[in-house]
């Protein structure tokens, strides 16, 4: 595969080994790897780090590997957010990986073709993996959508530049018209946008969905769920115990893909993965907590 893959890791060596036997299936020319430092705190941390990171020494195909490693816990905020402003200081265009985030096969032909096929559509900024509600009658293999999940993506350095970490355009934007496209969900979307503004949640995702609503561009979402989140347990960073979201399960697309007739976001689709997302067994704070990191807006 031609594409470069970035993986991000912290110090879950179980989970990034079943991840990372996924990427050795497609075996990428380039493997961009970021990893977290160990917390002080965490007396564990250091060795679980460290076997987490050796597993990228079992590259054994054809693939240049790049690290960017930290020494000390810079937190999700930082870390994905610096690693990703370095993987695309490298690359032109990414497939992004966390370590809990297993693919099917498909999902890597999948971004693939449409990161070459979109990549000079202005519009189009976000390649997501995840569909959570398909709609079973789509004629096409994919839809367009305003947001932006994050288990397993790709994406280009064109839209990355845009990424802002402090928000500074949602103190305009948030008395905009446009928060009135998510219906019923506005106020969900409002709320979680003013947390991430005010740094509530040790997140980097939530930037940049606010990055691309906040431009109005459009995120590419496949007919099927293509990634399943494995990391639903209690050493997890956000997504600790149990949880609807945990281990749904994945089914591969056809090829050659069948485009959509048009570039319009398919807003009852949006509605109804919000409502999803947002009618959940979690109090209102572990929602933000969880929908701001881990699912997406």
């Amino acid at each position: 595969m031609r594409t470069p893959v970035a993986f991000l890791i912290f110090n879950r060596p179980d989970t990034t080994k079943r991840v990372f036997e996924a990427i050795r299936q497609a075996k990428p020319f380039k493997l961009l790897v970021i990893a977290d430092g160990p917390r002080k705190d965490k007396p564990d941390d250091e060795k679980k780090c460290a076997d987490a990171r050796a597993i990228i020494d079992r590259v054994d195909w054809d693939c240049q590997v790049l690290t960017n490693y930290s020494d000390s816990n810079l937190g999700c905020r930082r870390r994905v957010s610096s690693g990703l402003d370095w993987v695309f200081s490298q690359v032109e265009e990414a497939i992004i990986l966390e370590d809990d985030c297993l693919p099917h096969p498909t999902f890597f032909r999948f971004c693939e073709e449409l990161l070459d096929y979109y990549r000079d559509e202005e519009k189009v900024w976000h390649i997501a993996g995840t569909n959570l509600t398909p709609i079973s009658d789509l004629k096409s293999s994919f839809l367009f959508s305003r947001l932006v999940p994050i288990w397993g993506w790709a994406t280009w350095k064109r839209a990355w530049q845009h990424y802002d970490i402090e928000m500074k355009l949602w103190s305009k934007y948030k008395h905009s018209e446009d928060l009135q496209y998510f219906g019923s969900q506005q106020q969900n979307v409002y709320q979680v946008f003013e947390d991430n503004y005010h740094s509530l949640v040790d997140t980097w995702d939530g930037q940049w969905a606010f990055s691309c609503v906040a431009h109005q561009s459009l995120s590419i979402i496949p007919k099927t769920n293509l990634v399943m989140n494995i990391g639903f347990r209690s050493d997890a960073t956000h997504t600790k115990g149990k949880s609807k979201f945990a281990y749904i399960p994945v089914r591969g697309l056809d090829f050659p893909l069948v485009k959509p007739l048009n570039m319009i976001p398919n807003q009852e689709f949006d509605e109804k993965f919000l409502s999803f997302l947002n009618d959940s067994e979690f109090s209102l704070v572990s929602k933000i907590k969880q929908f701001i990191r881990k699912t997406v807006l």
